[in-house]
């Protein structure tokens, strides 16, 4: 027979003893499936944001109840001392507990309050497109992985959203312009509240989105025989298309136009394109002059005419918004029978450009008319060609009458 020496014997009923203590301890965070031990603990809920979720849940990878208890209290115990340092961070200097003590911890925003903050304190609340996107993007994430204080979001949630978006097939430049407001508004957040840890959403690998999809310039023969349907038609809408056609302007820029912008009864005919609260311009060269030919001219001439208030086109403009996007898919789903695959309302503007390369513009006039950004320092010099300049070459690419 085995010899048990006094040692061995001791130690073995000792660890009998304790298994057996152990199956009898009471265990409430603990949960079996299908055999293995599950850890479940509910978070704080002041912590809840910054976990973004309100139940913690582990699998223990045991079968055995003694194991099961013995790793569940290490783990509760190092949550706990975790989360009080969390709930009571306070600082070692006693004045500065003090201050703890008697004021609060400092709050630190979720990404939907930092999104709120970025727009009303960055001035941008204004800009209603702007906020339109802006809260459409910051939606997409909290849908993905949740609305949870800045430091809470990780590398993970970063790439799961980056990933997210070039499983939906958008372009590249839409996953960076979508990346660049999160980024910013993190950012600008973490400034405000002395958030000092690293962006998760910065430098990041934008992955293998699809290319930017090219809009097609309208042919010339199309956009005359449009002129041609919005005069028989005559409305609103028609006004709009035949002003974009014959002028370049982006559709924001003609549908935020007000009474006073236009300067119709003299000897060039022009509008002076600038801010107005209702609809702020993309760029700095978009403030600019456009002399009013062809059909642009009529279109204008027929929306002040029938005019009832300062706006223009009120079925898409307000006093506080501009409603561009509406604007676009009404005039799309009109003109998809008049022009080829992939032209849209849009393709007006690359149209003109072409249009006056084939007349031989300089490209300087060219940027101009259209309030493109001309390349090179001494192009900012001065204050850009005349109008009757610019209407001279305007003139020659207009419908003949």
């Amino acid at each position: 027979p085995q010899k048990i020496t006094r040692f061995g014997l001791f130690a073995s009923s000792r660890a009998y003893k304790w298994s057996y203590i152990m199956t009898k301890v009471s265990a409430p965070y603990l949960y079996r499936k299908r055999g293995i031990y599950y850890l479940q603990k509910r978070i704080p809920k002041p912590l809840i944001p910054k976990y973004g979720r309100s139940i913690l849940q582990r699998s223990l990878r045991t079968t055995n109840r003694a194991d099961a208890v013995r790793l569940s209290s290490s783990i509760v115990s190092s949550l706990e001392r975790e989360w009080q340092a969390l709930l009571f961070d306070i600082p070692n200097t006693s004045a500065s507990a003090f201050y703890h003590l008697t004021s609060g911890q400092q709050h630190e925003p979720l990404l939907t309050e930092a999104m709120q903050l970025y727009l009303k304190d960055g001035g941008k609340d204004l800009d209603f497109r702007l906020c339109q996107a802006t809260n459409t993007v910051i939606k997409s994430v909290v849908s993905l992985v949740g609305d949870k204080t800045l430091s809470a979001y990780s590398r993970n949630d970063a790439l799961r959203f980056r990933d997210t978006l070039v499983a939906r097939g958008v372009s590249q430049a839409t996953v960076k312009r979508h990346f660049a407001r999160v980024r910013a508004i993190w950012n600008f957040s973490a400034r405000e509240h002395g958030i000092m840890t690293t962006n998760p959403f910065a430098n990041m690998n934008l992955g293998g989105g699809k290319a930017p999809r090219k809009r097609h310039p309208i042919p010339t023969e199309n956009i005359f025989n449009i002129q041609t349907l919005c005069s028989e038609i005559d409305d609103d809408m028609r006004w709009i298309v035949a002003t974009i056609s014959d002028s370049g302007m982006r559709l924001a820029e003609v549908i935020g136009l007000q009474k006073d912008d236009l300067s119709l009864d003299v000897e060039i005919p022009f509008l002076r394109l600038s801010e107005h609260p209702w609809r702020r311009l993309k760029t700095s060269t978009s403030k600019r002059d456009v002399p009013l030919v062809g059909a642009a001219l009529w279109g204008l001439k027929r929306a002040l005419d029938e005019a009832e208030g300062p706006l223009l086109f009120p079925r898409y403009c307000t006093l506080e918004n501009n409603k561009a996007n509406y604007a676009s898919g009404a005039l799309n789903k009109w003109l998809k029978a008049y022009v080829p695959d992939g032209c849209v309302v849009h393709s007006f503007r690359h149209s003109l450009r072409d249009r006056l390369r084939a007349v031989e513009c300089p490209s300087d006039i060219i940027d101009q008319i259209g309030g493109w950004q001309t390349a090179g320092v001494g192009q900012s010099y001065g204050d850009g060609y005349k109008l009757d300049v610019l209407a001279a070459w305007m003139k020659k690419v207009v419908r003949p009458r």
